[in-house]
């Protein structure tokens, strides 16, 4: 499971980022899925090997510009790239007003079947190699994250174990894998022993802007990848005016301890923190390490993660 950072800042772009935009590949899988899409997602995709002509479905957490304003041109750039697989796209309530409302002005002739799916809470989707759920997060809009589950592998034959005993692939694997016994060579072959135990699917959440980690509750328990926004450290929050619905890196790293989350990626990175101010995005991963003793990082544009089967995270 491969995830590529498109846009980390949050609310509006820096010269260090892009606002949000996170792309989900799955293994041995040639279509992805992008979640959020901000301005300018699609000149982030031209920088990397992503292609638009593969992307599947598009999830936007919330209505906040930051998180949706890319989508126009996004969509009519597949069209330009003469790219006419359909495409799905996924969100709250008002996503369809706003994307009619740009391709009825223009008007934009996409070419190709867009699908518009408008969610609410507890909705449950099902893909081909995964299942997602819609968790509601707290923040001054209708904010969701996306439970994702990788379906488990099961009927997988012990191959090596079937070579180690005689029998090299033929059509006979496959009647093996029906659950049916086989004779090869006088030698009987019983299905139940040769077929290995399923391995259990990767399950990540990628939220939206949200102010109380808690209330996705028991989804986090245990959680392969949690990736979540920290816009401010602790002490930047507590000193500002006005408050805002967003989560510190004090309070993610206490959640993620509390539910034994075993990786984190911080993103959503507030314009103050970068290379050339006095608030570097590093006081934001300290932060959350004085907290949290699982895996943690701090997302920057580009960056690449693989999750492996085994839970490890590892930055490519």
């Amino acid at each position: 499971m491969k995830l590529t950072f498109l846009g980390t800042s949050a609310g509006k772009p820096t010269k260090e980022r892009n606002v949000s935009a996170l792309a989900l590949e799955f293994d041995q899988d040639n279509k992805w899925y992008l979640f959020d899409c901000g301005e300018a997602t699609q000149h982030q995709i031209l920088r990397t090997s992503l292609s638009v002509g593969k992307l599947t479905a598009i999830f936007i957490t919330h209505l906040h510009g930051d998180h949706y304003y890319g989508l126009p041109g996004l969509l009519s750039s597949k069209t330009l790239d003469k790219s006419l697989a359909p495409l799905t796209l996924y969100g709250p309530k008002g996503i369809a007003k706003f994307i009619n409302c740009v391709i009825n002005t223009t008007p934009e002739h996409l070419g190709y079947a867009l699908n518009i799916v408008e969610i609410d809470a507890d909705t449950v989707l099902s893909f081909e190699k995964f299942s997602l759920s819609v968790l509601t997060l707290v923040h001054s809009v209708e904010s969701y994250a996306y439970a994702i589950l990788e379906n488990d592998i099961e009927n997988k034959l012990d191959e090596v174990k079937l070579r180690q005993n005689g029998l090299e692939p033929s059509a006979l694997y496959g009647e093996l894998k029906r659950g049916n016994n086989i004779v090869f060579e006088e030698k009987e072959f019983l299905s139940q022993e040769y077929m290995l135990p399923p391995i259990k699917g990767r399950k990540i959440i990628i939220a939206g802007d949200n102010s109380e980690v808690d209330v996705m509750g028991n989804a986090l328990e245990n959680l392969d990848l949690l990736v979540h926004e920290s816009t401010y450290t602790q002490e930047i929050y507590d000193a500002l005016p006005t408050k805002f619905l967003h989560t510190t890196a004090h309070n993610l790293g206490i959640a993620a301890e509390k539910f034994h989350i075993k990786n984190l990626i911080a993103t959503h990175i507030s314009a103050r923190y970068s290379q050339s101010s006095d608030y570097k995005p590093e006081d934001i991963c300290k932060e959350i390490k004085s907290n949290y003793s699982g895996k943690c990082f701090i997302a920057n544009d580009f960056d690449r993660f693989y999750l492996s089967r085994d839970k490890e995270l590892t930055k490519l």
